[in-house]
């Protein structure tokens, strides 16, 4: 039977059409084998000093000691004084200020969600995204990791485990209560095995797309829970300072032998986990084209050795700035190579972008640079740039307060306001000034020697601060209400606001809000037994309730609310005193 003319050019179209996508299949699966699959590890208030292979005599890192000897180490590499903001330009590639991050609690660790995020830009090439630890940027939608480019996402919430962020139930280091994709699930283990078990099952999926997995461990940040295994050898040691080298800015301070002997198992146990990690890369054969970052996010908090570095977490000094930063690629990068260039956690994002293959958006303003040819030891023109860094207490920075501008040999700082929340910018500011080739533990403070490269820096400062009071106003982001992605929406004292927000029992904040649908709410508070009543007021409403003795909750409502910004007020009564509620649930329940 003779086949249509028609029949003919259709059926060779089909077979073209089909070859084309069979060739472009092919070449995506080439391409994606092309490209390297990612593990960015990052631990939480892991020092310089925290390290064997950084000279502390008495920490055992071995796995990390190794992968050390197998990496490039960018030697002077920066990270915020805190570790929020540091998550948001690492994953971003831009200062935190532009990201809305200017603190760590209170509502001022959450990023906007127009930020686009290394996660989303390697995700939308192909590549198979997740993150297993503390995300820190947000615990509702749009904010979280899950809407943030990471298809899988099994982490803390807020800034820390045994912080007013936890679920009830499970809020220890031991079988913590994690958000698995947006749903509260119970883990079994400590949380740091927890979380390498879930990375290590994530890479053995069978898949032809690379792979970025982060790995943000929220150890060795207190409270100091460790496993006994790697603690009971620490008990043992005699770990007083005199116990360790005396370089460089002498330690000033002591703490507990327990506590340090806690912090540094916690390390161990990163430690050993980090081995089983590069261990299956090794037996899936994938570690020849895996990057591999581990970097810190910020300094230690307590006193501890800091390889002789001068100032702990929270300071614009080496010591709360400078960290730890190895990466590994055996398929490009050289072994047991150091690059001495500064670099920092804007430099992440935009440096694995081109490593991978993968064009971020069309109009992107990144404040990092690529730093692949300098890991890659080529000729090219390496950035001569000033480095920022500023963190204090409070919802808007201020001018001269507690920053560093860090050149390529000249580092100027002005270290007072950092923690004193109700303290005004300096009237006349003490800037302090370290030639830091020269004096790299900044015993020697040459501002008088140098007023014309006090002045140059300072002036390069304040450039930087003006454009970042211009990028968003230090605005703070908002929390969604009333989507399909999240109801009921949980409100935490980690994301309230106010003059009296915090975390002790008393304190009262308030949430500010973003209304996405017209419709009715409720509202369930949550508060310790023994309040007389409870109130609630919400979009120019407000609805009391009086308490059974022994209530721990109450659901308060309707409230009628139109789209668009609101504030969320709540306490409870105990006689004359007026608290705040330990968290809310905001539920739309109708039209």
């Amino acid at each position: 039977m003779n086949m249509p003319q028609y029949g003919r050019t259709t059926t060779f179209a089909f077979a073209a059409l089909g070859l084309t996508f069979w060739l472009s299949g092919a070449l995506a699966a080439q391409e994606n084998q092309a490209r390297p699959n990612v593990i960015l590890v990052m631990t939480d208030d892991q020092g310089y000093g925290d390290l064997g292979a950084h000279g502390n005599p008495k920490i055992k890192t071995p796995n990390l000691d190794r992968f050390a000897r197998q990496s490039v180490e960018f030697s002077q590499f920066y990270v915020c004084p805190v570790c929020s903001p540091t998550r948001s330009s690492l994953l971003t590639g831009r200062y935190n200020y532009r990201t809305g991050v200017v603190d760590t609690f209170v509502g001022r660790s959450l990023m906007f969600a127009d930020e686009v995020t290394l996660a989303e830009m390697l995700g939308a090439a192909g590549y198979r995204t997740g993150i297993f630890g503390k995300w820190h940027l947000g615990d509702n939608y749009p904010l979280r990791a899950m809407d943030q480019g990471f298809q899988e996402a099994l982490v803390i919430k807020g800034g820390g485990i045994r912080q007013p962020s936890d679920p009830p139930g499970g809020d220890g280091y031991f079988n913590p209560m994690l958000m698995h994709n947006g749903r509260l699930e119970q883990s079994r283990g400590y949380c740091s095995d927890v979380y390498t078990d879930a990375a290590i099952q994530f890479i053995e999926q069978p898949s032809d797309r690379p792979f970025f997995v982060y790995l943000p461990f929220n150890a060795p940040h207190g409270p100091f829970e460790a496993p006994e295994k790697e603690l009971a050898a620490y008990r043992k040691e005699n770990l007083d300072p005199d116990e360790f080298p005396k370089i460089g800015y002498p330690q000033r301070g002591r703490v507990g032998q327990d506590d340090l002997a806690r912090a540094y198992a916690m390390v161990t146990n990163i430690d050993e986990n980090f081995g089983r990690l590069m261990n299956k890369l090794d037996e899936l054969q994938l570690a020849k084209n895996t990057i591999v970052i581990f970097l810190t996010d910020n300094g230690p908090p307590q006193p501890r050795y800091n390889a002789g570095l001068h100032g702990l977490k929270g300071s614009v000094y080496e010591g709360g700035i400078r960290v730890l930063f190895y990466i590994r690629w055996p398929a490009r990068l050289p072994a047991g190579q150091k690059r001495e260039i500064a670099a920092a956690h804007i430099d992440v994002a935009p440096t694995l972008l081109e490593a991978c293959h993968v064009e971020p958006p069309a109009g992107l303003k990144f404040d990092g640079h690529s730093l692949l040819h300098v890991l890659l030891g080529k000729a090219g023109d390496s950035p001569e740039r000033t480095l920022f860094f500023q963190w204090h207490r409070g919802n808007r920075p201020q001018l001269h307060r507690a920053f560093a501008a860090r050149g390529p040999r000249w580092k100027l700082l002005q270290a007072n306001g950092a923690f004193d929340e109700s303290q005004k910018p300096p009237e006349s500011p003490r800037f302090e000034l370290y030639d830091l080739p020269a004096d790299p533990y900044e015993e020697h403070d040459v501002a008088a020697e140098h007023p014309e490269i006090v002045a140059d820096l300072k002036r390069q400062y304040e450039a930087w601060f003006s454009e970042m009071s211009a990028a968003r106003d230090f605005a703070l982001p908002r929390i969604a209400i009333g989507t399909e992605h999240e109801n009921p929406v949980v409100l935490t004292r980690q994301d309230w606001r106010g003059s009296a927000a915090g975390w002790k029992p008393n304190d009262i904040g308030h949430w500010e809000l973003d209304v996405a649908t017209e419709g009715e709410y409720q509202v369930i508070l949550h508060f310790t037994p023994g309040a007389d009543s409870a109130e609630a007021a919400l979009g120019g409403q407000n609805h009391e309730r009086h308490l059974k003795p022994g209530e721990d909750a109450c659901e308060l409502g309707p409230f009628r609310l139109k789209p668009g910004p609101e504030r969320l007020d709540s306490r409870v009564a105990e006689g004359d005193i007026r608290r705040g509620v330990l968290y809310a649930e905001v539920r739309r329940v109708g039209n």
